[in-house]
């Protein structure tokens, strides 16, 4: 019954994910920063713990470490096994999930808001977070499928595309670092209990908490959580990202189809430029079949079922991105179209058309972006890592309303240089 309960309420729409979102925030005795959002519509409990321990803080020669450490920190904990923690999850009607990318590495709880259930879920997450176990024989299992994914991953076009563009568009930075299967293979279990101990501290941590509890047991939760995690290492600054030279790589592959990636770092977040370039970018290439790529790229010519273009900001300057698929004989054309479609949006922009087109797909699709709990402590995990600001979702219509099209311009003007691109064509003539 309980796991019906959870499954019902699961897809239920939270009225505390509309617009009005009160964020409370503070500072834990634990050193944690703590984000909150009190919502009882639903007998429904989320919380995340995210930590500075993302990918970019991965060793030299060790690069899948973080990832190794994420994935396998509900293992084992205390004397509990993953069976153990697998079944008493089951018990009490919960879910654990998590996930790590660049710059963070997580782990989240869903329980029922009531006592027992709740109270039974939120020890069950203290004890994983504070007493990993990281057990040989799971390492073991985990490491031999990561190898096997990323040898598989090296024979793909996608995959070798976007390797080569993130190496290439960070070079000699961390975040141009993917995992080999040689750097998966020399991971061993002091590795991963080091890495916990240096970055998941309370002073690397995040929690947020969405749903059916009081400012008061928040405090105690998010308190009781991080209270008992390891001193870790003070944080400190990423090198700084350094803008590549234009060039273009080509990579011989026996596909049919070519698969090509264009771009550079770009924006990082919390920079105020993000809205002119996220209207603009809906015009350029994340507007579907309305933006200007798809209609010349696809619809006039035919080269490609798919192109697109986006902007993803990061701690540090995150990576511009427009790729597109192809028939290998027409990869040159196809490139070329889609290299004259940005080079026209960066020296006119928008038109008011396209402009108010994107304002209002932004604007009003915005509310569907958050309207459940489980969304909303996406985006509260999101503000709160990122120091943005609590205000940050009521805000997004009037910031988006303010973009013009010459701040448009001159927002792509500042963030994307021609000099600057990068292009990777994997699988061409």
């Amino acid at each position: 019954m309980k796991r019906i309960l959870l499954a019902l309420v699961a897809g239920a729409f939270a009225v505390a994910a509309h617009a009005g979102v009160t964020i409370q925030h503070w500072l834990a005795p634990s050193g944690a920063r703590v984000y909150f959002v009190e919502a009882h519509d639903l007998p429904i409990l989320d919380v995340e713990a995210d930590f500075a321990a993302g990918s970019a803080y991965d060793p030299s020669a060790k690069a899948g470490l973080a990832a190794m450490t994420q994935s396998l920190i509900d293992a084992g904990a205390g004397d509990l096994d993953e069976e153990r923690i697998s079944a008493r999850l089951v018990d009490v009607g919960a879910h654990l999930g998590g996930s790590v990318d660049s710059d963070r590495a997580g782990v989240t709880l869903r329980t029922l808001s009531s006592g027992a259930e709740k109270n039974a879920s939120l020890d069950l997450l203290r004890l994983v977070l504070t007493r990993p176990t990281f057990p040989e024989a799971v390492l073991t299992r985990e490491k031999t499928r990561t190898i096997a994914g990323i040898r598989e991953a090296d024979t793909r076009p996608d995959a070798i595309a976007a390797k080569r563009f993130a190496a290439a568009i960070y070079p000699d930075h961390p975040y141009g670092v993917s995992p080999t299967a040689e750097s998966v293979g020399s991971l061993t279990r002091d590795d991963l209990a080091g890495f916990y101990r240096d970055h998941y501290s309370a002073r690397r941590a995040v929690i947020s908490i969405i749903g059916d509890v009081d400012r008061a047991e928040a405090e105690r939760i998010a308190q009781s959580l991080t209270e008992g995690l390891p001193a870790g290492l003070p944080l400190t600054p990423m090198p700084a990202v350094k803008l590549p030279h234009e060039e273009t790589i080509k990579i011989a592959h026996p596909a049919a189809q070519s698969h090509i990636l264009v771009g550079l770092p770009a924006v990082r977040r919390g920079d105020p430029d993000y809205f002119p370039l996220l209207v603009g970018n809906y015009t350029l290439g994340g507007g579907g079949f309305v933006s200007r790529l798809m209609k010349e790229v696809r619809e006039k010519r035919g080269y490609a079922y798919s192109v697109y273009s986006y902007f993803t900001p990061r701690g540090l300057e995150g990576p511009f991105e427009m790729g597109l698929q192809t028939k290998r004989d027409q990869a040159p054309a196809a490139l070329k179209v889609a290299d004259d479609v940005l080079a026209e949006f960066l020296k006119t922009g928008p038109t008011e058309s396209e402009l108010a087109a994107a304002k209002k797909h932004l604007i009003d699709g915005f509310g569907l972006r958050f309207d459940s709990n489980a969304k909303l402590l996406g985006y509260l995990s999101v503000i709160g890592f990122y120091n943005l600001p609590p205000t940050y979702l009521d805000d997004f219509p009037a910031k988006v309303q303010a973009v013009t099209a010459k701040s448009v311009r001159e927002a792509f003007a500042r963030h994307v240089k021609p000099e600057d691109l990068v292009t990777v064509i994997v699988a061409t003539d």
